[in-house]
Formats: C-alpha cells, sequence, structure tokens
C-alpha cells in the first residue's frame, strides 16, 4: 500500500508534484500523534483521500473515474523547520514529510454515490473546536481525475494505494491540540496532538 501526496494544488501551474509516505506513516482509528522531538513546529493540513480500487497504469484522465470509489479524509502532517531547512538546502523532503504517523486517515470512506456534488463537497478541519480550514474539490488546480492520471504514468496504482489530493496550506499545530476533521457534513476523524 503506497501513500501517495500532492503537493500545491491550490493556485499552481504546470503540473502536480507528488511525493509518497511509507506505510508507516499512517495514523488510523482516531489514535493521537505523539509529536516527533525533531518537529517543535509542526504543521498539518486537510486533505480529501481516494482510495484506488482497481490496478492501474499508465491512465487516461477519461477513465481516471473508474480508479476510485470511495472518498476518505486526511490530515497531512509536516515538520515544519526541517522542511525549510530541505527545501532550502535542496535535500529531499522525506524526513520532514514521510515520518511514522505523519499521515491521519479516515476509518470510514463514503462510496462515492452517497455524494450529492462531488466537485463541492466541502471538506474541513477544526482545531479545539474552531474552524480552521475548509475548502472543496473544485477548488483545486488538478481534479481527482487529472491527479490519477497524471501519478499513473509514473506509478502503478494499486487496490487499497491513498491519495491525498492536496491541503489548502498548512497550519500549525502543538501539543495539547484536538483535530476533528469532516467532509461534506459529516464527520470523520479526530486526533489528538501529545
Amino acid at each position: 500500500m503506497k501513500i501517495i501526496c500532492i503537493e500545491r494544488n491550490y493556485g499552481s501551474a504546470g503540473v502536480p508534484v507528488f511525493f509518497m509516505k511509507p506505510e508507516t506513516a499512517l495514523l488510523r482509528c482516531n489514535m493521537p500523534l505523539y509529536r516527533p522531538d525533531f518537529a517543535p513546529d509542526l504543521q498539518c493540513g486537510v486533505s480529501p483521500v481516494l482510495r484506488i480500487c482497481r490496478l492501474g497504469r499508465s491512465i487516461a484522465e477519461k477513465f481516471a473515474h473508474r480508479y476510485y470509489c470511495e472518498i476518505g479524509i486526511g490530515i497531512d502532517f509536516a515538520a515544519g523547520g526541517l522542511l525549510r531547512l530541505c527545501a532550502e538546502q535542496g535535500l529531499a523532503w522525506e524526513c520532514a514529510r514521510a515520518f511514522d504517523y505523519s499521515a491521519a486517515v479516515s476509518a470510514q470512506f463514503v462510496p462515492i454515490g452517497d455524494f450529492l456534488d462531488v466537485p463541492n463537497a466541502a471538506f474541513a478541519l477544526h482545531i479545539n473546536g474552531t474552524a480552521a480550514q475548509q475548502s472543496t474539490p473544485a477548488a483545486m488546480t488538478w481534479g481527482f481525475s487529472q491527479i490519477i492520471a497524471h501519478v499513473s504514468q509514473f506509478v502503478t496504482l494499486k487496490m487499497g494505494d491513498l491519495i491525498f489530493a492536496g491541503a489548502p496550506s498548512a497550519l500549525p499545530v502543538g501539543i495539547g491540540d484536538t483535530l476533528t476533521a469532516s467532509i461534506d457534513g459529516r464527520p470523520m476523524m479526530r486526533t489528538e496532538v501529545r
């Protein structure tokens, strides 16, 4: 199982940039995230998550909608300072983006047929009960089909792979914060930073 994350999917140009997180990055079942010592300036962003439902490679965009049938919600964590350092020095991001438990994913996924309007299904993040982030797939530079088609040109997609479609921005979070995420008004997940 791969965790594929789309970077800069709001107001960007060019082609989608993606990176991967290992399976050990998965944080499931509303478990808490224990802030790593190397991430005193922990950041996060909320993202729709597509679960791939069939094997695919070099998928044409017009057929890409056939490769996912459910949408979940995820919170993508990053070590902010370490990420800036990597960017400044031209280094790989893995230490800042792919560390253990840096990809929180909802336990449940919603079947596509349960959404009235997928492009306008609002996804949101609340921090300590206060609205912190909200967007819709329609606001993204690259839609779900474009993402799947692009990624599959480079990486074979397999059943169970997860694609974080992109977070609107990075928000600071710290020890003691409670994060809740929803999609289309459905509460989907809750995690605490400890």
